[in-house]
């Protein structure tokens, strides 16, 4: 396979900007010269090895940030949106796709906020919901994707909170649970936590200065919900001053991401940041392990795990993904270059899909996507009980996985076969922008292709892509 040449120009350009130099100056300290350097900010010459090195010398700037970032995923997610028939059947090529999201990221948020809009009208007027005559703000993307976009474009990683929540998971004195920390900083704000059996998982009287916290639910959750109450009674300055970078469109989509970030705080503290890498590392990344250390669960620990990007100390770039059993993504994030669809489920040759089936177990997954990249995946099922005979269980099941090349820091990948090609299952993002010609689980034709419907036969597909 050939090397992919590395376009960053927007990156480039930012950090030259960031350090507060001219482009004279930039490429001097660069080794090379203006034109050239004018060249690779607009794209029209890739990133050098030699500045690639030169930035690693001159300014210790860690190289992996030119390959990574917003680009690849504005492209997977323009594909995406280019897949709905409206378009037609000729999309634009992917070049045109990498070149509008390196040179006018601008312009493909837009694109992507507007098809969007486009769909969610589509999809009330379809459904008669009344839409016509509703205000403006009913064509607006949803609170909820625009939240879920807000930490996929930051990395799932939030410097200012993650920071907090360590420096507030320190103990003082005598060693003490994050329990303890959290009970003793409410006890100072006059406030008591109180175990209750109520199905709510919290609940903040005001008036009489109680927590109620359930005790129908694991220990792990209790502990979750006191510190993710203690983070919108303690951090509401941070937490607001993150809202106002933000900039969200609604008061909805402001209100659900502060509760994102008070979860963020939450698991953040659970797991603070040094310490929590510094145990995956140990225990290469065992979830039992590190969940029974922690006093988290499985599934907030594979949660945790994805976040670690502290510019100056990342971890493993791993995507996580839960779904529920009709294969909805219900959370999603990628440090890998693996993106999930926006809409829709999952590729269904994923064993994330298979994990409802061995409640308890963890499943294991070589895979390769279309573009030849090969990753280990990890799937497990995570339902939970509602607490009382004859409650609702919700079922959901996640997966956490990672590129090949990071195999030997997982547990898990010990004897698998990974130099086998044969062992890597085919798996795609969705059926519409998937390459794969002869793909038995396909359910609608990729957008991307031609296809012909032979009247005289009929193989696992009804009809043949070319």
């Amino acid at each position: 396979m050939a090397t992919q040449k590395l376009y960053a120009g927007a990156k480039l350009r930012e950090t030259r900007q960031r350090l507060g130099l001219t482009q004279k100056d930039f490429a001097a300290k660069l080794g090379v010269s203006l034109p050239y350097l004018n060249q690779m900010e607009n794209n029209n010459r890739p990133v050098s090895t030699t500045v690639v090195l030169a930035l690693a010398q001159e300014f210790g700037f860690d190289v992996t940030e030119l390959s990574t970032g917003d680009a690849e995923r504005m492209v997977s997610d323009m594909r995406e949106a280019l897949a709905d028939p409206i378009f037609g059947d000729n999309p634009p090529p992917l070049a045109d796709l990498r070149l509008t999201a390196s040179n006018a990221p601008a312009l493909a948020r837009a694109f992507l906020e507007l098809h969007s809009a486009y769909r969610q009208t589509h999809e009330r007027l379809a459904s008669l919901d009344e839409a016509l005559g509703r205000d403006d703000s009913r064509t607006q993307s949803s609170p909820w994707d625009e939240v879920r976009d807000f930490f996929h474009y930051c990395d799932n990683y939030v410097d200012a909170v993650d920071r907090a929540a360590e420096r507030f998971a320190q103990p003082t004195g005598a060693q003490r649970t994050i329990r303890d920390i959290a009970v003793d900083r409410l006890g100072e704000l006059g406030i008591t936590v109180t175990d209750a059996d109520t199905d709510k998982l919290r609940a903040f009287d005001r008036a009489n200065g109680t927590l109620y916290i359930s005790s129908r639910v694991a220990p792990e959750t209790r502990t979750f919900q006191l510190l993710l109450q203690v983070a919108l009674l303690t951090q509401n300055k941070l937490l607001e001053a993150t809202l106002n970078f933000a900039n969200f469109q609604s008061d909805a989509a402001r209100s659900i991401a502060k509760i994102g970030l008070a979860n963020y705080f939450a698991g953040a503290a659970l797991m603070p940041y040094t310490k929590f890498l510094d145990a995956a590392r140990t225990t290469r990344h065992d979830l039992e392990l590190l969940a029974n250390r922690f006093g988290a669960s499985i599934e907030q620990v594979a949660h945790r795990l994805s976040t670690l990007q502290r510019p100056d100390a990342k971890g493993v770039p791993f995507f996580f993904v839960r779904v529920d059993q009709a294969g909805t993504i219900t959370k999603r994030h990628s440090a890998t270059r693996l993106q999930f669809a926006r809409f829709g489920g999952a590729c269904p040759l994923w064993n994330v899909h298979r994990a409802f089936e061995t409640p308890g177990r963890f499943l294991r997954q070589l895979a390769e996507t279309p573009d030849g990249v090969r990753y280990i995946s990890l799937a497990r099922d995570v339902s939970k009980s509602g607490g009382s005979y004859g409650a609702p269980v919700r079922r959901f099941a996640i997966a956490l996985g990672c590129e090949v090349k990071h195999a030997e820091t997982l547990i898990y990948a010990d004897d698998m076969d990974l130099t086998n090609a044969r062992a890597f299952e085919p798996i795609g993002i969705s059926c519409r922008i998937c390459e794969r010609p002869d793909c038995h689980q396909r359910s609608v034709p990729p957008l991307e292709r031609r296809l012909s419907i032979p009247p005289d036969e009929r193989g696992v597909l009804p009809f043949v892509v070319g």
